[in-house]
């Protein structure tokens, strides 16, 4: 079975075995506080049997969705905000090619709202949307989140416009809670089709909820395999208590090591771009997860070797206060060998006949050595290649960890009380009725 793999051959000078020994009672702890729900946010713990006992008629209804909007669309647009995108956008870009939004394929091109309150943004995405079919996926557990539902007033009132109010209906699915709330009401007036986020699983857990599973889909990736590869990972995270054998263990293990040191920034690399929007949704998972009561790793992302010509300095050697993550690819999908030049002006006939992947490799392992030299922690998560079942494995590693790291931290790792400061004082700016003191 190819599997995420963590290695920590470069951290040998950073964290030593008897450190992990020593920390391993209290890393055991916080994974049975995790598996067995007696810790703080218990009641958003949906996530971690989810993989496998997501119903068969959910999927079968994404499947049938997917079928009958495929015609129709040529652009699906998802609107949400923080985990209610960040997931599936995660994936897709991942899986897309860099230059999807130029081909022809036979599934909908998927594009965002609902994470911004740019107005030249929806300027210009209305501007898109008058040329093109379109379909809609609005995500929200409450209907009123300022930005998603400032983009869904926006696009539903150009989709009516654009198609009537009846057929607009058939092209809006509403993913939001069972029972209540605003868009829970609108979608049974309306008549859209609905699925329902879990009351348990929060939202920056949800890619493997129809939050996440409908987007996917709907760009044309096999949702099966991906959930496929979070069960077999699930089995992993919750039979094995050996830290060696438990890559999530291994790492919640030594983020905590180096925290307590004083790493207080960890910076999640890739070497292939397509990984950036991974990125993103990890360092929502564990900022908003770990961010809080004055403590938390600060997550921070780079994309080499790209940002080893802006980045790369500090890192070399700045303030050392950070810990890198440096998310390996194994094997591409394709072969692009470098080819001769006669002249040789640019002095690189020295790696004629080699892959872009060979160089990339080196360049990434060239990178750790002199950052490890730098007095850098590197660990290292070597994935075999970018596809669904392997994201389904690395999308379930990350929340796993996540969970017995923020144990291990003391904190509630399934709230995020801090993140309505800002909307309590914008809504007060706005004038919004209620929030005059």
């Amino acid at each position: 079975m190819k599997s995420v793999q963590l290695y920590k051959e470069h951290l040998q000078q950073f964290v030593s075995a008897e450190e992990l020994a020593n920390i391993s009672e209290e890393l055991l702890k916080a994974k049975e506080t995790l598996v067995s729900g007696s810790g703080k946010g218990n009641d958003f713990l949906g996530w971690i049997d989810l993989p496998k006992e997501i119903s068969p008629d959910i999927i079968d209804n994404i499947k049938k969705d997917v079928a009958n909007l495929t015609p129709k669309a040529r652009l699906f647009v998802v609107i949400g905000i923080g985990g209610s995108y960040l997931g599936a956008r995660a994936v897709i870009e991942a899986l897309q090619s860099e230059f999807a939004s130029m081909e022809k394929g036979g599934h909908p091109f998927v594009i965002y709202a609902g994470h911004t309150l740019s107005e030249d943004y929806y300027h210009q995405l209305l501007r898109m949307l008058d040329n093109y079919d379109y379909a809609v996926a609005v995500i929200s557990k409450s209907g009123t989140t300022t930005e998603p539902a400032v983009a869904f007033r926006i696009i539903k009132n150009h989709l009516e416009k654009k198609y009537g109010k009846a057929n607009a209906s058939e092209r809006i699915i509403a993913i939001t809670d069972a029972h209540r709330g605003a868009l829970h009401t609108i979608a049974q007036q309306e008549g859209y089709h609905a699925y329902v986020i879990p009351d348990n699983v929060g939202g920056r857990f949800s890619v493997l909820t129809p939050v996440g599973l409908l987007p996917i889909a709907m760009a044309g990736y096999d949702i099966d395999k991906l959930l496929k590869g979070a069960c077999d990972m699930r089995d992993i995270c919750m039979n094995s208590n050996s830290v060696e054998d438990n890559p999530a263990l291994m790492y919640a293990a030594i983020r905590n090591i180096l925290y307590r040191k004083g790493r207080k920034v960890e910076i999640l690399e890739n070497f292939v771009p397509n990984l950036k929007y991974i990125s993103e949704w990890w360092k929502q998972l564990y900022g908003e997860s770990e961010g809080k009561e004055g403590k938390g790793i600060l997550p921070h992302s780079l994309s080499f070797t790209t940002d080893l010509h802006s980045m790369g300095q500090y890192v070399q050697e700045g303030e050392r206060l950070m810990f890198e993550t440096v998310l390996s690819v194994a094997q591409p999908h394709d072969k692009v060998e470098i080819p001769s030049d006669a002249q040789n002006l640019d002095g690189i006939n020295y790696l004629v006949g080699k892959s872009l992947t060979e160089i990339n490799h080196n360049a990434e392992l060239g990178t750790i050595l002199a950052h490890v030299d730098g007095g850098v922690p590197v660990l290292r998560i070597k994935i075999p290649s970018v596809d669904e079942y392997v994201l389904g494995q690395l999308i379930y590693f990350f929340e796993f960890a996540c969970g017995v790291s923020g144990y291990m931290l003391g904190v509630n790792p399934f709230d995020q009380p801090g993140v309505e400061a800002y909307k309590k004082n914008m809504f007060r700016l706005l004038g919004k009725p209620g929030y005059e003191k």
